[in-house]
């Protein structure tokens, strides 16, 4: 092809192409049933806006990805961005902001609960002046109307408190995944979000202002609507994770979202530990020719090696569930963890002797020592067993 023809098509492209004015990312898991009819209801919402809709899809079994890439060959403002050994909801926002070159961005839920409806007027708003628009529930005007049952709507009003506590700045929905944003703006923040956070919203708004730089925030009311098709996400371990986001922001992000996980199945390891030890002592091991130290040698390997797994599955299926090991690294996985902690333990038993020593406080020493072994154990875990 000549240098000519190659400018007459290029051309005839620029011709007939209308950069997006904003881009709708939807992140998505196991969402097949939602996607086709979602983008025919934000394509007649917006109208004649230029337009994206971005989805990021973690690899979703039901094939979700297919559904998009299928439309993408009749649409050619739908794209899929499809992830491996990666999940959770802040990262999908993220990367889909990333991908995108509209100066404005929109987060939507795939399961139709949000109402599209009201983009324009969210745009609108944007357009204006405001860095930051919140399709909000509990705006005037607003309801959180069939989408919700009555225990979730009473979990949402206790998270929307918790998140007003550290937001700085009055939002009547906090807690909303529907919102837009300057791209700009978002993407300034990006690098210091909480990627493993199940709630985006809140930590933009409170990253930004920690960065100086507060946003200009404007709300849109709508009604939440029941869930269109596919399953709810919803469960107790996105409870935590919101938790331990809320405990980051509240520590200036001293520490990690996932930090709160790590320690409290560490937690739960101690129970399995101390059990674990009672059984051995007092029903496997009793009234067997051993002496006492022997038997308790005996329990205490055993219960080491016990909560040791027990820390483990749960860590990889809860702490890392967006990395979670699999096959054969499942096993080298579990070896570096029993090793980490192996050290971790020698952490402790060394940091907790040097404070005893110096001091004689039994109490503090131990605390310390336990502090030390944790941050220690989560911090190498994280580095090397689930990299």
């Amino acid at each position: 092809m000549s240098n000519g023809q190659i400018q007459e098509a290029s051309v005839a492209l620029q011709t007939n192409f209308r950069p997006p004015q904003l881009a709708v990312i939807v992140p998505s898991y196991n969402e097949r049933g939602n996607i086709e009819l979602l983008y025919e209801k934000v394509a007649l919402a917006l109208g004649d806006t230029p337009w994206e809709m971005i989805v990021v899809d973690d690899n979703s079994p039901d094939g979700t990805a297919d559904v998009v890439n299928e439309l993408s060959r009749v649409y050619a403002n739908i794209r899929c961005v499809r992830r491996f050994g990666r999940r959770g909801l802040a990262s999908a926002c993220i990367e889909g902001m990333a991908v995108t070159a509209a100066p404005y961005v929109a987060v939507i839920d795939a399961d139709h609960q949000h109402d599209e409806t009201i983009l324009p007027l969210m745009l609108t708003e944007a357009l204006n002046g405001a860095d930051l628009v919140v399709g909000s529930r509990f705006a005037k005007g607003g309801s959180a109307g069939d989408g919700l049952s009555a225990t979730r709507l009473s979990g949402s009003n206790l998270a929307n408190r918790l998140a007003g506590m550290i937001a700085g700045q009055a939002v009547s929905d906090p807690m909303s995944g529907f919102f837009l944003m300057r791209r700009e703006a978002a993407l300034e923040a990006a690098p210091k979000l909480a990627s493993d956070g199940f709630k985006i919203l809140i930590d933009l708004i409170v990253t930004s202002a920690r960065m100086g730089k507060p946003l200009k925030i404007a709300e849109v009311p709508y009604t939440f609507r029941p869930r269109h098709a596919g399953e709810s996400k919803m469960n107790p371990l996105i409870v935590i994770q919101y938790l331990g986001l809320w405990v980051s922001k509240m520590t200036g992000g001293a520490l990690p979202p996932s930090f709160l996980l790590f320690g409290l199945v560490g937690g739960t390891g101690v129970v399995v530990h101390l059990a674990t030890l009672w059984f051995f002592t007092t029903v496997l091991i009793q009234g067997e020719v051993v002496s006492q130290t022997t038997e308790f040698l005996v329990s205490q390997i055993a219960a080491t090696l016990i909560a040791m797994a027990w820390n483990f599955v749960l860590n990889n299926n809860l702490t890392y569930a967006d990395r979670k090991l699999k096959g054969r690294r499942l096993i080298t996985g579990f070896l570096s963890f029993c090793a980490i902690c192996a050290l971790g333990g020698i952490a402790n038993i060394s940091v907790a002797n040097a404070i005893y020593q110096w001091d004689h406080q039994t109490f503090v020493a131990g605390l310390s020592g336990a502090i030390m072994s944790s941050v220690f154990n989560y911090a190498v875990t994280r580095a090397f067993t689930w990299k």
